[in-house]
């Protein structure tokens, strides 16, 4: 039996943890270098200790009998198609439009959190770019307050980026939602003073469900990391 505690800077809502460092967390517990399908089935609870349930090509995650999150290896195709790179500078200019500055779900989230202390997060606030608000952009200059003890040692850290970039292309200030499915392929993660870009697109909405895709890309222009993501619409 594994433990794991998402420690409550880690946060996504206020009383929950941030998806994709918590699906990043039970990724890491699979093979390196596999693409992950991670599926969250409740909101993963902070500062408590979780059990993880392991077998060759899976990983459950249970607070006492509640299952709260399943990962499992599959094939790489389904991290979906990589979003199109934009430039540091037309990052940089959709970033300063973020919709988050003026209307935020979750303003203290660890990822795109606009209510957090300077340096505090990882301050990934995705824009639009060229106006197309389902078309997003923003950049992430790695610090070293990003590395451990901070945040968990692994692909952490490209999880966390793909995943807030992801739901803003869907429209969150219209259309609430939180993460439901996470599936990354990790190829490398950002080193401490780095400044890559990440890059989310709406693929369509189906009901209360946004599908969406995200691509992390280093400072020229190779890419990092992708994921396919599936939002779940919830009560403003």
């Amino acid at each position: 039996m594994t433990e794991l505690v998402i420690p409550a800077r880690l946060n996504g809502p206020p009383t929950s943890a941030n998806g994709g460092v918590s699906a990043g967390l039970l990724a890491g517990h699979l093979p390196s270098g596999a693409t992950v399908e991670v599926t969250l089935r409740r909101p993963p609870p902070l500062d408590t200790p979780m059990r993880v349930d392991l077998d060759a090509w899976a990983a459950r995650l249970f607070d006492g009998a509640d299952l709260v999150a399943e990962a499992r290896v599959v094939d790489g195709a389904a991290a979906g198609a990589a979003v199109p790179a934009v430039n540091l500078d037309a990052a940089l200019v959709a970033s300063g439009d973020f919709d988050g500055h003026t209307d935020h779900p979750f303003p203290t989230c660890f990822v795109c959190g606009t209510a957090r202390a300077a340096g505090d997060g990882l301050e990934v606030f995705a824009g639009p770019v060229g106006g197309d608000r389902h078309h997003v952009a923003a950049p992430l200059a790695v610090k070293p307050i990003h590395q451990p003890p901070f945040l968990p040692a692994g692909d952490v850290l490209g999880w966390a980026a793909l995943d807030c970039p992801s739901g803003w292309a869907c429209g969150l200030p219209g259309r609430p939602a939180v993460l439901g499915r996470l599936t990354a392929r990790i190829s490398r993660v950002p080193l401490p003073g780095e400044t890559c870009v990440v890059v989310g697109q709406l693929d369509r909405w189906e009901s209360r469900k946004a599908f969406s895709r995200s691509t992390l890309y280093g400072p020229d222009g190779t890419e990092y990391a992708r994921a396919a993501s599936t939002w779940i619409e919830i009560p403003r």
